[in-house]
């Protein structure tokens, strides 16, 4: 009798970073011997399926967040809110009979909030305990982490992907407050592996990763090339968009792919000087692993990065300035006083977590 438990593996779609980070993950189950299906939808599926070629996948719509052009995300909220609200309603009805049609013993959801069943086992991660608010407000702030709150309530537990000390990646937005399911500190979560640079093979002054939901995503890509243009560096462009596969050369010194294996990736970013991206989560526990400098761009609206830009910039790791006011001049001048940081984890945390949540799930649970 085969004994392997059925795991189902969800990253939100807001970005391409919660699907990196779930490479991690989906390795521990794996080397746990259990059976993985992925639900995903857009850029995270074609991700995944290039990173898993092997497994089962199943299409599950995402949120379909996207970033208006000009002016600040608090103005859009409240239609934010609206869209979220109906997309974690489809998504709860829809997992009951995805858990029915492939035999799931676990769920494991990255920050999708209606992908729990009380039937079988449903862990959910984020590093976002705390949503910073669009209007500084401590009424408002709080107000959105007692939903957050009531939002991940239904989850038998909560992963956290940091460290639960005071050396760590997130700040306040996982370290400041309690919610009330069981919680767990797992390590950072990084598909890459360290890898020693030699100064002499950096072959790349600069390395570009652009991430995000559209059109900020594009938009940024815009400014980018535009201030590569007027220099000479030799700069990398990785576009974040893994359903292409085209190469491009821009100039003698600008190349541009759509997508890299993680194996490419690792390798180019050992290669290059200084790393030039958002400051979403994901990147951040990647350039972790590799110890490089960065200078960090928020995407404009979204508190969550301009906090952890801030936080990072204050310890003196990154660089950080706005999409407005970025030029790269300016921003390589003043990122040489910031050291960088390193700080990974080995992954022994996860795969404890992972082996006790297996043993937790043999608890028979009948029907769904």
């Amino acid at each position: 009798m085969n004994t392997n438990k059925n795991v189902l593996v969800c990253p939100l779609d807001w970005g391409l970073g919660h699907a990196t980070r779930c490479v991690t993950v989906i390795d521990a189950f794996l080397k746990a011997e259990c059976n993985v299906i992925i639900a995903a939808d857009g850029r995270p599926l074609a991700f995944l399926q290039k990173e898993f070629p092997a497994l089962s996948f199943v299409n599950l719509r995402g949120y379909g967040i996207s970033y208006q052009k000009k002016g600040n995300l608090g103005f859009k909220l409240i239609f934010i809110i609206l869209k979220m609200i109906k997309s974690i309603y489809a998504e709860h009805k829809k997992l009951k009979d995805i858990i029915k049609a492939h035999n799931i013993d676990i769920v494991f959801s990255d920050n999708r909030y209606g992908l729990w069943n009380k039937k079988v086992k449903c862990i959910f991660m984020t590093h976002q305990l705390i949503i910073k608010s669009p209007v500084k407000s401590k009424i408002i702030e709080k107000v959105l982490f007692l939903i957050n709150k009531t939002l991940i309530q239904p989850f038998d537990e909560c992963w956290i992907p940091d460290f639960e000390g005071e050396e760590n990646l997130s700040g306040d937005l996982s370290h400041k407050n309690k919610i009330n399911i069981p919680a767990y500190f797992i390590g950072p979560l990084s598909r890459f592996k360290p890898i020693d640079s030699n100064p002499e093979n950096l072959n790349n002054d600069i390395l570009v990763l652009l991430s995000g939901p559209e059109p900020q995503r594009s938009i940024f890509e815009e400014i980018i090339l535009k201030e590569l243009e007027k220099q000479s560096l030799a700069a990398v462009i990785v576009r974040g968009v893994p359903e292409k596969d085209e190469f491009q050369i821009i100039s003698n010194h600008i190349k541009i792919y759509s997508h890299l294996e993680t194996e490419q990736m690792q390798i180019l970013i050992s290669q290059s000087d200084i790393i030039i991206c958002r400051s979403g989560y994901s990147t951040i526990m990647d350039l972790a692993v590799f110890g490089k400098k960065a200078i960090l761009i928020p995407t404009p609206g979204q508190t969550e990065q301009e906090y952890l830009a801030k936080y990072l910039s204050e310890k003196q790791y990154f660089y950080t300035v706005s999409q407005k006011e970025f030029k790269l001049n300016d921003a390589i001048a003043k990122s040489a006083d910031y050291k960088g940081i390193q700080m990974r984890s080995n992954g022994e945390i996860l795969y404890k977590r992972v082996l006790q949540v297996i043993n937790e799930s043999s608890i028979i649970k009948i029907g769904v």
